[in-house]
């Protein structure tokens, strides 16, 4: 079954959403926004609903970038796991997928967190693992320089090392909360995780009981090498980065077939590409909202947002010109970044063409037309091995999201491609993950 998710930021997918009439009147710390689109989302089966996150305010360096807002930079949001804990309150279904960055926080805040959202939403927590790419955020956390890729992704397998351990720190029926015999708990049934690694000295356990997942899902993004090889690791959904459905392909393979030698097999991780739609009752409608949005772009605003995107500065660069090249792989270089790159690079574009190609997707896939040309699409791309499912970008909020509700989701049910109802009260039940094995009672 294709597993579908959706980005939550109100302000929606594309550079201009928030400007377009149909989006939301405002959007800064508007609890109401995001209520309303992860109950829409939930009305369409949508698996689970995913919030991006940073730790600093970014781009004050860039001024027409930084007026505009783009929606990946968040200068003023809920940390999204508080977030999802009153979203939680009034949804019963949709998971809930929040971001937390293991560079800069400790494994055992992480592992709580995770675990208490787990409790509070009945089972429908993940947890997005990234390492951090944006090197500013350091100032933030008493270092002066961003730490380097290597140490980042092995402080990050570390930390997911002992995030895991302290999620099994307590058995599930360890909390016996018996009136008659005065045992609240079976003392036998927790134990200390005792870990003393190279970046961590935590000795557990977790002051959280065992969650309704066994553990939350861990999600990852990025698709470089020590990307790839920790998502075959331990991840369980991955947001792909792939900018053609050959490319999309090729990375599937090259990540599924990583896993084995883990000893895990490849349905234990869910790829998941982004993919922005632009959905109409007819290809016609879909086309003018595709027009519309573009229009709200000065051709300053994109090469600002291009520059920001691939992680150097091209606002100097001729737009008729070819795109640049990186100088150099930067600190915090993003697999977003490389694949535009990449995929200027194949298709001779421009600079111009480039941002045109970018804008609509905020980097990542594009999908424009009436229901059953999205769904083809979305169907040829999942037959053919090029992922699990999506990670949907709505371009205008709540407008897109309800569009694609509508009109798309009886489509790929019609087809098969999505179940009538949800599948079970967990996300790991909706997105066809096994539920990890207790072990104290695999002992």
């Amino acid at each position: 079954m294709m597993v579908l998710g959706f980005t939550g930021g109100a302000l929606g997918g594309h550079l201009g959403g928030w400007r377009h009439r149909d989006s939301f009147p405002t959007t800064t710390m508007q609890l109401q926004c995001m209520i309303e689109m992860a109950q829409i989302a939930e009305r369409g089966g949508i698996d689970m609903m995913f919030l991006a996150d940073g730790n600093g305010v970014r781009q004050m360096d860039r001024p027409e970038l930084f007026a505009a807002n783009s929606p990946s930079d968040r200068p003023a949001v809920f940390e999204p796991v508080t977030l999802f804990a009153a979203v939680a309150q009034h949804t019963k279904n949709i998971g809930l997928v929040a971001t937390t960055t293991t560079t800069y926080e400790e494994p055992f805040s992480i592992a709580r967190k995770f675990a208490s959202l787990d409790h509070l939403s009945a089972g429908r927590a993940g947890w997005n693992l990234v390492t951090t790419q944006y090197v500013e955020d350091s100032k933030n956390f008493g270092r002066d320089e961003h730490m380097g890729r290597v140490d980042r992704y092995e402080r990050a397998q570390e930390s997911l090392d002992v995030v895991r351990a302290l999620w099994d720190s307590w058995a599930t029926d360890a909390f016996l909360q018996d009136k008659s015999t005065g045992r609240y708990l079976d003392p036998s049934r927790v134990r200390t995780i005792d870990h003393r690694g190279t970046h961590f000295s935590v000795k557990g356990p977790l002051n959280v009981a065992r969650t309704p997942q066994g553990q939350p899902v861990v999600f990852m993004a990025g698709q470089s090498e020590a990307g790839k090889e920790l998502a075959a690791y331990g991840g369980e959904g991955l947001f792909g980065t792939a900018s053609s459905k050959a490319q999309a392909q090729a990375e599937y393979a090259d990540i599924k077939g990583r896993m084995p030698k883990y000893g895990r097999p490849p349905a234990a991780l869910k790829i998941l590409p982004a993919l922005s739609v632009f959905v109409g009752r007819t290809e016609a409608e879909a086309d003018a909202l595709f027009g519309e949005l573009q229009r709200l772009i000065s051709p300053t605003l994109a090469v600002n947002y291009l520059s920001k995107l691939v992680g150097f500065d091209v606002t100097g660069a001729d737009l008729e010109g070819p795109m640049p090249q990186s100088p150099g792989e930067s600190v915090g270089g993003t697999a977003i970044g490389r694949s535009v790159l990449d995929m200027a690079t194949r298709e001779g574009l421009s600079v111009r063409r480039t941002y045109e190609r970018v804008l609509p997707s905020m980097g990542g896939n594009t999908v424009k037309g009436d229901p059953v040309q999205v769904a083809d699409m979305m169907e040829d791309w999942y037959a053919s091995k090029a992922c699990d499912g999506f990670m949907l970008s709505m371009p205008v909020q709540p407008r897109s999201l309800r569009d694609f509700v509508e009109l798309v989701v009886p489509e790929l049910r019609r087809r098969g491609l999505r179940p009538p109802e949800y599948l079970g009260p967990t996300l790991r039940d909706n997105m066809g993950l096994a539920p990890p094995t207790d072990p104290f009672l695999a002992s």
